[in-house]
């Protein structure tokens, strides 16, 4: 990627220009020491004088007052911000008219910035001042006052928080009073820039150090000092304010997208070059408009260009599915197996491949002008959405109707979730979400809410950033100085003792600070460092294979499969698959190949049940969902059994509670009891139970004879009961 830069033979301005600001995707405003402000139209070269300023006020700053917020257009957005060098900053409407003319500082007001939701503006100054100040000019606050020049300010992307420089320190400041303030030595020398992003929290910071990271493109044109620079609102296109009175703009190209045996490179504004790997065939795209975004997934194209949308096959690179945008600036573009979504200003709006729109999900202070990859994630049957306002919230819904999921209560987190992935294979009513919250946590919990709480849980620490595959459900994520990779998450909601087994790490230091993951397709992840450049790290092609197979209930094969490669971490992945699709056969030998004896144990206990309610309630047990098996065994009238399931994990109480309900086996739960306590030498202190217990003395000949009893008639049912039944439904 790169910046393909244009400059005129000949400057429009006749001094140093100072600054300048995009209103929309093709069109600029800059404003020069020559108190001319000139309109530049990108689409037919066209430049024109605004307004020529009188010759007291030299320009310093610029900023546009935003629009589209939601959806909705604020009646000020035809205006922006004007500071200048007397002390005040001016309201200046599109036409060039000076709407108002405000005295705000002692020397130059150096930098001035709306929020992000046009309610508030901010401004600093050579006295070392920072005001905050009404839409309409109206003082409302001296926010804080140093010695020293603020030269640049930036609003926090919650509009709460106002960082600045201050020498060579950059200072984040809460607009509440008393609040915390977090300060910190940035640079080497006095910092002149400095802005806050929205979308991915990032701050980026210029001082007279000189000092930067990271060069993805360096130009040096014959413009002189470059006093300020504005990126487009669609993030493609950047323009330069210039010593010499030129405006120079650039463009990116060189994008690149890789998926599978396909690679695509923007090579010009509005052309694509897609080369096959497999077969050097080279197939060229071209576009009526400028491209602003792009992605390539599952075997689909999907570009967005300042005015409609296009979707390409890569069967047929020929005809392409188009369709026009709402909004010219999409920001994101998310692809699923089935469908995929797009987000502006406007929405999240999300489309089939045949170029139909789906539906547009919608949820109360939806701000989809700062939503990232990150906040955002889609899957065939799901769609989740991290709230902004409360980040500790998710809102999932379903993507064909737009409607909340389940009960329509959100996911809720006991702190701010920083990143959401939704896994993409599998059953719908097995859908997990993984997630890392503010700690650097990693949890997995199923989305599919009916009222009942689901169980969020922890499978990792100090998670950085993290990836589903494309084609199974195996999570990857870089784990402080690890690269991690869960062959199979679900094992925590089958026997989380497991999990420890179904791990594969490898060292990451070589990926430095700071590394994203990019992508997870097939067996291999794509990693890219902080200074951009991008790993590829290929795993195990194995555990996808055992996925297949246990999806598809090939047991036997899957089996074979782990003898082949003789690993125990394939082993340990195969006993979970197999207890959760309940193969207990294939469990046993699962287990045995990586030594769980006690497991082995109890699976041939399960075996040798005479009902199959009786077995499907102690494979719950096995994995943990005590509830889940009393109510089986209860809905099946196997009262005795559960109680002894409440008995043999010492749930006195609730055991007690059956048996007084059921009005039988009071005796048995009261004998075992009385053994527990005499075992530890204790004596009796919970009053319901001495309240049964008066007058009743244990008989263990009869009460042996009745639980020999209850499983003979159990047998008796079992045999009774013809093969072909209904089968018993278990909800998670």
């Amino acid at each position: 990627m790169r910046l393909k830069i244009s400059l005129l033979k000949e400057p429009k301005h006749k001094e140093l220009v100072s600054c300048v600001g995009w209103t929309t995707a093709d069109e600029l405003y800059s404003c020069s020491d020559d108190h001319q402000i000139i309109k530049w139209n990108l689409l037919n070269g066209e430049t024109t004088q605004v307004v020529k300023l009188p010759d007291d006020i030299y320009p310093i700053d610029l900023h546009w007052f935003p629009k589209n917020l939601g959806g909705k257009r604020h009646t000020q957005a035809e205006s922006f911000v004007l500071t200048s060098s007397d002390g005040k900053f001016h309201f200046i409407s599109k036409t060039g008219r000076v709407e108002k003319s405000v005295e705000a500082h002692c020397g130059a007001v150096l930098a001035g910035r709306w929020n992000y939701e046009g309610t508030a503006l901010v401004t600093v100054g050579e006295d070392g001042q920072i005001k905050i100040w009404s839409k309409s000019g109206m003082l409302r606050s001296t926010l804080a006052q140093q010695g020293t020049p603020i030269y640049s300010v930036a609003w926090g992307p919650d509009s709460e928080k106002i960082l600045y420089t201050s020498g060579k320190q950059l200072i984040i400041k809460p607009l509440q009073p008393n609040a915390k303030i977090l300060q910190w030595k940035a640079h080497d020398g006095i910092i002149l820039k400095v802005d806050w992003n929205s979308v991915n929290d990032l701050v980026l910071s210029a001082g007279e150090d000189c000092k930067y990271k990271w060069s993805y493109a360096l130009e040096k044109p014959n413009t002189g000092s470059i006093f300020n620079i504005a990126w487009s609102t669609d993030g493609t296109q950047l323009a330069g304010a210039c010593g010499n009175g030129h405006v120079i703009f650039a463009h990116v190209v060189e994008q690149r997208w890789v998926w599978k045996n396909f690679g695509i490179t923007l090579t010009k504004r509005r052309t694509m070059e897609v080369r096959n790997v497999l077969n050097d065939a080279v197939d060229l795209l071209e576009f009526r408009d400028r491209v602003i975004k792009a992605s390539l997934n599952y075997g689909h194209l999907v570009v967005s260009t300042s005015l409609q949308c296009y979707i390409f096959s890569i069967k047929n690179w020929n005809t392409p599915l188009i369709f026009d945008l709402k909004e010219g600036t999409v920001s994101l573009i998310l692809q699923a197996e089935r469908h995929f979504l797009l987000v502006d200003g406007g929405g999240i709006y999300l489309y089939s491949y045949e170029g139909r729109l789906i539906s547009s999900p919608k949820f109360p202070g939806m701000r989809t002008d700062i939503l990232n990859a990150q906040a955002i994630s889609l899957s065939n049957d799901t769609l989740a959405v991290r709230d902004k306002s409360d980040e500790k919230v998710i809102y999932l819904f379903d993507p064909l109707s737009g409607k909340p999921l389940g009960d329509g209560k959100p996911l809720s987190h006991k702190t701010e979730i920083i990143e959401i992935a939704l896994d993409q294979k599998g059953h719908t009513n097995e859908r997990k979400i993984a997630f890392i919250d503010k700690n650097r946590d990693l949890y997995i919990t199923s989305v599919k809410r009916f009222g009942k709480e689901q169980k969020v849980i922890k499978i990792g620490t100090m998670v950085h950033t993290l990836a589903w595959n494309d084609n199974c459900n195996i999570l990857c994520g870089l784990q402080d100085t690890r690269f991690t990779v869960w062959y199979y998450p679900n094992v925590v909601y089958v026997d989380k003792d497991l999990l420890p087994k179904t791990l594969c790490e490898k060292d990451a230091s070589e990926f430095s600070k700071n590394p994203q993951i990019v992508s997870f397709v097939g067996s291999q992840v794509t990693i890219r460092r902080a200074d951009g450049s991008l790993i590829h790290i290929n795993i195990s092609p194995y555990p996808s294979i055992l996925h297949e197979y246990a999806n598809n209930s090939k047991w036997e094969d899957a089996m074979r499969l782990c003898r082949f490669v003789k690993d125990q971490t394939l082993w340990a992945c195969l006993a979970a698959m197999a207890v959760s699709n309940k193969d207990m056969n294939t469990a046993e030998v699962a287990y045995a190949s990586v030594g769980e004896i006690d497991k082995v144990q109890y699976i041939s206990s399960i075996k040798d049940l005479p009902s199959k309610e009786s077995r499907l309630a102690h494979i719950l047990l096995f994995s943990g969902n005590i509830q889940e098996a009393e109510t089986l065994l209860l809905q099946a009238g196997l009262i005795f059994q559960a109680i002894q399931v409440n008995i043999n994990l010492y749930n006195w109480e609730r055991a007690l509670e059956l048996a007084v309900k059921h009005k039988t086996h009071v005796d048995t739960v009261l004998a075992y009891r009385q053994k527990f306590l005499d075992d530890f030498g204790k004596k009796e202190t919970n009053q319901r139970f001495l309240q049964y217990a008066e007058g009743l003395e244990v008989d263990w000949d009869k009460i042996k004879a009745k639980i020999e009893l209850e499983i003979a008639k159990e047998r008796e049912r079992a045999a009774a009961t013809p093969a072909v039944r209904t089968s018993v439904t278990i909800q998670r």
